[in-house]
């Protein structure tokens, strides 16, 4: 398999998340980028040409040195975890909505606090503890100390603050407050509270994700490709060999002629 086969298997969202921080992170800090066009400054917003993608490179920003491989390696393996096997997310841009929430949740949140111009902390943190949840009960690594899972967050909360001062970790704070937040709305209180999801996935982001499967065979005398079926909803029509008759008439054998 080439690095282009192995980069298109991973899961769209982490994969594009992590080339993302890796690619502009080294450009910022070799010097070929300048750092006004990643980070989130709101005046930027208003002048022309606005600086639109901010909001979202800003979270993409990692540490110089080392920093750029640790950072996007948490960021890809904790995301890539989520996307493909967490049982938060089974529907089609549930894992979307989630990234989109914790985003704007922390970078509102983390303004009005800090008035920081980079949230990459915020969006390892939040992966971090929603990934915490699903193992819960388990043992986790990070790097050489090994403690329960759900207590990673906060070991890496722990680790920024020692590391990087009080303001990174208001930022990573805003990420575990987005997450937590998320994990309330969804989860704990249609489970816990009797209510319903108060954060669905909007229709239009679900459509976009919907995945149609299709086929294709190679045959000795060329390739045949099955365009993927839309499926119909349940009820929407007879079954094959099926006919007005009452299901209960179906298993009555074929009768006799009377006469």
């Amino acid at each position: 398999m080439s690095a282009v086969d192995y980069f298109l298997a991973c899961p769209p969202i982490a994969r594009t998340i992590a080339a993302g921080a890796f690619v502009m992170s080294a450009a910022v800090h070799t010097g070929l980028l300048p750092y006004r066009y990643i980070i989130f400054y709101p005046p930027f917003l208003m002048k022309w040409p606005p600086y639109l993608w901010s909001p979202v490179t800003c979270f993409l920003l990692t540490g110089d040195g080392l920093s750029v491989l640790f950072d996007t390696y948490l960021l890809y393996t904790h995301c890539a975890k989520l996307e493909r096997a967490s049982p938060k997310f089974t529907q089609p841009g549930d894992f979307f909505t989630y990234v989109i929430f914790v985003m704007v949740t922390s970078l509102g949140l983390g303004y009005l606090l800090t008035g920081t111009s980079v949230y990459t902390s915020a969006l390892i943190i939040a992966f971090l503890y929603t990934s915490s949840q699903d193992d819960r009960g388990q043992m986790a690594t990070y790097y050489v100390v090994t403690v329960p899972a759900q207590w990673m967050p906060y070991l890496v909360l722990l680790v920024t603050w020692l590391m990087a001062g009080k303001n990174a970790l208001i930022i990573g704070l805003c990420g575990l407050f987005a997450a937590h937040l998320h994990d309330f709305l969804t989860r704990l209180w249609p489970e816990f509270g009797g209510g319903s999801n108060l954060l669905p996935t909007p229709g239009f982001i679900r459509r976009m994700w919907e995945t149609r499967t299709a086929s294709v065979q190679h045959k000795g005398y060329g390739t045949s490709f099955t365009p993927a079926q839309r499926q119909e909803p349940e009820g929407s029509g007879n079954a094959s060999g099926s006919g007005p008759l009452p299901d209960s008439w179906k298993s009555r054998g074929s009768g006799h002629r009377l006469g």
